[in-house]
């Protein structure tokens, strides 16, 4: 009999792995946005071909999020965990070398895209879930998602200095040479893929077409999807926008590398408190309060005068409530449906979050190269945050699980 001793070393192991590899992947990510300016001048681009190219980026990780966790889920996460991490480090080393449109679109859109999937929470979040005792799950959740905000504090700012001293080609090749790194924390998470759980479920049902159209039958959950959109919408435009926004109102490019830093850093307390909440309250409840706080915080941003220090506290308050949305919804996916599908049914989830990153992105990028700034889209945000709130206010939390089991013949 494994001791409790043993089996609390097992799962700290597995979720101290989870979050290297997930400070690796998000914070990499994150510092896509400071090559935006520095880039496009280089290579006599408009801002819209590298947004364009980030945009495909957020959808191509939406469409193989799903991909990868159906292959997690029936195979075992490791092969996708390396896979993710090989593709990642090599879009980077390539979008340094990238001189054309389709060059860009190909290396940071398809290849990053492509390891940013086999990489951060679709994959991993549900391994997390699976080694941690249940009563456990809530928390365990927002520690994770919490590190990929650490990433993006702890390495936005390593990135930025690194184009100072280096340029921006040369530390692009060093993200992509420091990229195959994350190689090493894939190896804990394998034995909590799912593969094994799945193999000794011998009546069960391994359609996935099958277990999406069932899935999508719950109201609750069609409901989850369409507010994730949202999500995706935010945190996408101002992760490669911000930094160039910033720029044009006069401030420094560090001043846009320390905003997106600054939202990492408080969104580790805002992932975590999230985590913690969405295992003692009401997950629906949390969702709904955390998209009316971002309308209203945007709505505050563009009223009043703006200044280092308006930056800052926007910046501050937008952290707290950037991943935040994560945990309660998979937290809600797993009490909809358990953690049997859960790589593949959160995957269906993050790709409408990846739409509207795709959106987000790519439309910020259109709307300044048409009219020189970025107001629609802030105004967009906040009515898409007061519609996810509606959205998300009449799920129900209960468990579906019983629709997905295959019907008697």
């Amino acid at each position: 009999m494994t001791s409790p001793s043993v089996a609390k070393n097992t799962y700290m192991t597995v979720l101290i792995s989870a979050c290297a590899l997930l400070v690796l992947s998000f914070g990499y990510r994150a510092g896509f946005g400071l090559f935006m300016v520095p880039m496009s001048e280089a290579r006599g681009w408009g801002r819209d071909v590298l947004a364009l190219a980030l945009a495909i980026q957020n959808l191509m990780w939406g469409i193989s999020a799903i991909v990868a966790g159906g292959l997690a889920d029936k195979y075992g996460n490791l092969k996708v965990l390396l896979g993710g991490a090989a593709c990642y480090a090599t879009g980077m080393l390539a979008m340094s070398a990238s001189t054309t449109e389709l060059q860009i679109i190909s290396s940071a859109g398809l290849l990053v895209g492509a390891g940013i999937a086999g990489t951060s929470f679709g994959i991993v979040l549900p391994s997390i879930a699976r080694a941690v005792p249940e009563e456990k799950r809530g928390w365990a959740m927002g520690i994770g998602t919490a590190a990929g905000s650490l990433g993006q504090f702890l390495v936005v700012p390593v990135v930025q200095f690194a184009v100072d001293m280096a340029g921006w080609m040369l530390a692009l090749q060093i993200l992509g040479l420091s990229g195959f790194l994350m190689a090493i924390f894939c190896l804990p998470l394998a034995k909590y893929g799912g593969a094994a759980e799945n193999a000794s479920a011998e009546a069960d049902e391994t359609n996935l077409t099958s277990i999406a159209r069932k899935a999508f039958s719950v109201s609750s959950y069609r409901l989850l999807i369409m507010g994730f959109f949202v999500c995706g919408f935010h945190l996408a435009f101002i992760t490669v926008h911000m930094p160039g926004y910033l720029i044009d109102l006069g401030f420094s490019a560090q001043i846009g590398a320390w905003s997106i830093s600054l939202i990492g850093l408080c969104n580790v307390a805002g992932a975590y408190y999230a985590g913690v909440v969405s295992g003692k309250r009401s997950m629906r409840k949390l969702l709904t309060w955390i998209y009316i706080s971002r309308a209203i915080t945007i709505s505050i941003f563009l009223m009043v005068p703006v200044s280092l220090v308006t930056v800052l506290a926007f910046s501050a308050a937008m952290g707290f409530l950037w991943l935040a949305t994560v945990p309660p919804t998979s937290g809600l996916v797993a009490v909809f449906f358990g953690t049997r599908y859960m790589s593949f049914l959160y995957g269906i989830v993050f790709l409408s979050h990846q739409l509207g990153s795709f959106i987000g992105v790519w439309l910020g990028g259109w709307w300044y190269q048409q009219y020189g700034n970025y107001d629609g889209i802030w105004i967009a945000g906040i009515i898409l945050g007061i519609t996810a709130a509606l959205l998300h206010w009449p799920i129900q939390e209960q468990d579906y699980s019983a629709q997905l089991k295959p019907v008697p013949a």
